[in-house]
């Protein structure tokens, strides 16, 4: 009989026991062919700006373990969404948590891999400061307009003297040459942990931003046909960007404690019509935090984003000539 863990360590595991997105298939960039998805974790967490450790870094994991639940099917759009996209899980990007610098390098390389004209790539954090180098790679290839769903702003020009930490990225995302401000919309913004100086530097910079009060008094649907025009106008490409915190948090168990969001039915709503858009590139979903969260409700919820969105853009695709 063979060594045991000599055989064990043949065993081709991707994550132990962690299963690919959906049960799609596993693939190197270099393997992709006609892909329409690709699925990409960063399990990242810099600088703390509230208590301790979240542990948002685990969320690319919880996420993939709570997508096995799941069959792809919507009965509330009669589809299947394998049966109109083909699909990749490339893992996660390499991560070193000891280096920022070195770690952000990694975020931009995969992302280039991982693009193609056509092709939507969704990534699940970490926290929100991976959304800058993801913009950086892709603003190499085309202009971007974003809609960043959130509570908080998340334009700091430094937390603690790092001015990459998840409250800063949409500072970061203004400064790029090839980024122009008046195509970001901060969508769901409400509370007391923004800044004055963060809603100054928002109106100076011509972001849009719409608070859940504007939500409310114009209607949600309403709003979002507001911020995509004002987004996609002009550019090549839409991102969208989603905090787990634009939700209600007496819905959102594994994310930060802000009231007054939306529920997790309108941003399915909101994510179905983004998926609509023709010229959507991109979407992240991040700050999910796991171990706060024993049933995962958060990643369940991040899952089921996912498939709104996916439906939204193979419900674009059939309506388009």
């Amino acid at each position: 009989m063979g060594n045991p863990k000599a055989e064990l360590a043949q065993l081709p595991y991707l994550y132990g026991d962690t299963p690919t997105f959906l049960g799609f298939p596993k693939k190197k960039p270099a393997e992709l062919t006609d892909e329409d998805v690709v699925i990409l974790g960063i399990p990242w967490e810099g600088t703390i700006t509230w208590g301790s450790w979240s542990g948002c870094e685990l969320a690319p994991r919880t996420i993939r373990q709570a997508s096995a639940r799941y069959s792809g099917f919507l009965p509330e759009y009669a589809l299947q969404i394998q049966e109109h996209l083909r699909a990749a899980d490339l893992g996660d990007v390499l991560v070193d948590m000891a280096d920022r610098e070195k770690t952000f390098a990694h975020i931009e390389e995969a992302v280039a891999q991982a693009f193609s004209p056509g092709r939507l790539l969704t990534l699940f954090g970490g926290d929100h400061s991976i959304t800058y180098p993801v913009i950086r790679s892709l603003s190499r290839r085309l202009s971007l307009g974003i809609v960043h769903l959130d509570a908080h702003l998340d334009n700091l020009d430094s937390y603690d003297g790092d001015p990459y930490a998840r409250n800063t990225p949409f500072r970061r995302i203004a400064e790029l040459p090839a980024f122009n401000p008046r195509n970001l919309v901060h969508v769901g913004i409400r509370g007391p942990r923004n800044r004055r100086e963060q809603w100054e530097f928002a109106k100076e910079a011509g972001a849009t931003v719409f608070t859940m009060e504007d939500i409310r008094q114009r209607g949600w649907l309403t709003a979002l046909e507001e911020a995509i025009a004002i987004a996609a106008d002009g550019v090549d490409g839409l991102y969208v960007s989603v905090c787990s915190d634009v939700l209600e948090a007496a819905l959102n168990p594994g994310g930060p404690p802000d009231p007054g969001g939306l529920t997790p039915f309108e941003l399915f709503q909101g994510l179905y019509r983004l998926g609509q858009v023709p010229s959507l590139v991109a979407f992240d979903y991040v700050e999910i935090y796991p171990p706060q969260d024993p049933q995962q409700i958060s990643s369940h919820i991040a899952v089921w984003a996912w498939h709104h969105l996916l439906a939204g853009r193979i419900r674009g695709r059939m309506a388009r000539p």
